[in-house]
């Protein structure tokens, strides 16, 4: 059928009149009556047979016990007891459909209430046994649909009528029925691309005899190959030609060329740094513009970095290959830091280091290797005599391992313990005269 056609007025008026004509005369027809007293009949037989089972039968009627003899079989019995019903009428309907069409020679209408009955059975199993959210979606609202047109006979007439309104522009012909077909499989095999790369990959990274570098490149691999994989099958279950795939090819390496220039550039870069390992998950990487966190995802295009104050970084993997970063913890996580103080000048300095580095030694997280803790003189400042306090820890000073803080206040308070004061800052002014002196001398007459 043509588009000008699904248009024309006559065309659909010509169709109902058809269809008036036909429900007449099946109205005046005893055939029709005899079918309608079948299906009434298989029906009720039906509805009293499944309730009497369910009642009366002990598996069916009662919900087991987790601990009885053969309660998991019972249970599948029991889940099932409300299949029982569409069950026995898609039986009862059969043999309705022989004894009728054996009297009267036609069981039309039986065959189509035997057509309903078995789209409520797959509704009913559907409703029963699907939990999933999305797959229950998709078999409500597209395999019933489809099943009911299937079991009236009506799916390769739909089929034609949709695939009849098309578009045509030069060689490239698009047809309704392609449209819904390139939706509905292009969204399945989304679904189980996604699905089975989110499993593959939680597999992958599960296997503690890879480290997380080699993980997360297998991991990468997998997902390029799997949804290059898809994206073939689905270009075959459309019926395209797979020789489209070379003029495909050329379209995207210009793309690439110009348009996709750095997507590929980011694309590559990841593999590099997947291979090169220079970078794990879980390094702590400073950027050359000064912000840092924590590497959380190594993706196709880009890295994540989670800062401490809960923020995410999305930075581009071309930037760890061309631009400059600092990786603080991937050979070695223990990190040297230093803390600063300041004493009077009426301090004795050369007893203030040792005393300094005992109380900062006893902090659980300072570390004697692969240096002690060591306090410095630094330099003679305007207010006082300035230190400075090094030290080591594993990991990062800050989030967790935020210590700088703790030792700070052991400085603090060993400092007032052996009464060492903490200088103000000073300034000394000093007044030369209240009034100013000013001379004058005036130029002479004549001079």
């Amino acid at each position: 059928m043509s588009f000008d056609k699904f248009l024309d007025k006559e065309f659909w008026l010509t169709q109902f009149q058809a269809i008036f004509d036909q429900l007449v005369a099946w109205l005046i027809s005893p055939q029709f009556y005899a079918q309608v007293g079948a299906i009434i009949a298989a029906i009720f037989i039906a509805r009293t047979a499944s309730s009497m089972l369910q009642a009366r039968v002990a598996w069916f009627a009662e919900e087991p016990d987790k601990k009885s003899k053969l309660a998991k079989v019972r249970g599948y019995f029991y889940a099932v007891r409300s299949l029982i019903y569409p069950a026995l009428c898609y039986i009862l309907l059969g043999v309705a459909a022989q004894v009728v069409v054996s009297v009267f020679g036609v069981d039309w209408l039986i065959r189509i209430a035997r057509s309903i009955s078995v789209v409520f059975l797959i509704y009913k199993a559907i409703d029963l046994f699907i939990t999933h959210p999305l797959i229950r979606t998709i078999l409500l609202y597209l395999c019933i649909p489809i099943a009911t047109l299937q079991a009236f006979g009506w799916l390769d007439e739909t089929i034609a009528f949709l695939d009849g309104i098309e578009f045509v522009a030069g060689n490239i012909r698009l047809s309704l029925y392609f449209i819904i077909k390139t939706v509905i499989v292009g969204g399945f095999f989304f679904w189980v691309g996604s699905t089975s790369n989110k499993s593959g990959q939680n597999m992958i990274r599960s296997q503690k005899t890879l480290d997380i570098a080699t993980q997360e490149l297998i991991a990468k691999l997998f997902q390029i190959i799997l949804f290059a994989i898809i994206f073939i099958l689905m270009l075959q279950v459309l019926g395209l030609d797979l020789t489209a795939l070379t003029v495909f090819g050329g379209a995207l390496a210009v793309g690439i060329g110009f348009g996709l220039q750095q997507i590929a550039s980011n694309f590559i870069s990841g593999l590099i740094l997947l291979m090169e390992n220079n970078l794990t998950l879980g390094d702590f990487i400073e950027l050359e513009d000064g912000r840092s966190g924590i590497l959380k995802e190594l993706n196709m295009r880009s890295a994540t970095l989670e800062t401490y104050d809960g923020k995410e970084i999305m930075v581009p993997n071309e930037k760890f290959i061309t631009g400059v970063f600092i990786n603080w913890t991937r050979d070695d996580p223990r990190q040297r830091y230093e803390v600063e103080f300041s004493v009077s000048y009426d301090t004795d300095i050369r007893g203030l280091p040792e005393l300094i580095v005992a109380a900062a030694s006893k902090h659980p997280n300072v570390l004697q290797e692969p240096e002690a803790p060591d306090c410095e003189l630094r330099e003679f400042g305007d207010s006082g005599i300035k230190f400075g306090l090094e030290f080591w820890i594993e990991g990062i000073d800050d989030g967790k391992n935020r210590i700088s803080a703790d030792l700070l206040t052991i400085i603090w308070e060993t400092l007032r313990d052996n009464d060492i004061k903490i200088p103000y800052p000073q300034r000394e002014v000093r007044i030369l005269s209240d009034e100013p002196v000013i001379s004058v001398k005036r130029k002479k007459a004549g001079s």
